[in-house]
């Protein structure tokens, strides 16, 4: 199982935290989280339960991390493994999740797929997304993977969308002409793009679009 202690810092101020394996008396918590995360908007229905949860600590575990901050979750990130031949064939959200539920995991595997990463508003200026999703490649390299993959919103896009089709608005924040929380978020954290995918996730601030980014084993390197 996975434990990591970290420093996190407070503008110059270290800050304890904890990476970890999450378990059921979390679950509060976790749900929270998804909450304070995904406001409306975003639907409701597709915040964590328990019965999605239960799912992640029984049939992955090792793809269900939290972090604590001074003794408090302050966020979290979850993953399956699926058997993905490196093209990345169009799909939605709840297709390769199952919903979130994730009873389609396949232990022999060779991608991690992203489900979702979560992180307390009041949190945010610590950093913890970075350090979720680089605790997340070390799984990837722990269990020999080829990569993690997984599709991040683009809430920004809705700004754009009247001028930009969803890949000139990718290639735009790729190039530094505009920021998206999350798609700048995410090649910050090391993911690199793949494609658009249309009707990834039903998400008003993305236009239901979504992009695939991936971050490859560099252990793995020319492989699969």
């Amino acid at each position: 199982m996975y434990r990591k202690e970290i420093y996190v810092f407070n503008g110059n101020r270290p800050v304890p935290a904890v990476i970890r394996n999450y378990e059921e008396k979390d679950f509060p918590g976790l749900i929270s989280i998804q909450q304070e995360t995904f406001p409306p908007p975003f639907p409701s229905e597709l915040w964590w339960n328990d019965e999605q949860l239960q799912n992640h600590v029984k049939l992955f575990p090792e793809g269900a991390l939290c972090i604590e901050v001074d003794g408090e979750i302050a966020g979290s990130m979850t993953g399956l493994l699926v058997d993905d031949d490196g093209h990345s064939a169009d799909h939605t959200w709840a297709e390769m999740t199952d919903n979130g539920y994730i009873r389609n995991h396949n232990p022999d595997g060779n991608t991690l797929y992203v489900v979702d990463i979560s992180v307390r508003p009041s949190y945010r200026q610590l950093g913890l997304g970075k350090w979720l999703m680089q605790s997340m490649y070390e799984v990837v390299v722990h269990l020999g993977l080829e990569r993690l993959l997984g599709g991040g919103r683009m809430p920004g896009y809705h700004h754009k969308a009247k001028e930009w089709t969803a890949e000139q608005y990718l290639e735009a924040v790729i190039r530094g002409e505009c920021k998206d929380p999350v798609i700048t978020f995410l090649l910050r954290c090391g993911r690199t793009p793949v494609k658009v995918v249309a009707d990834y996730l039903e998400d008003e601030e993305s236009c239901n679009y979504g992009a695939l980014m991936e971050w490859k084993n560099p252990f793995r390197t020319g492989k699969g």
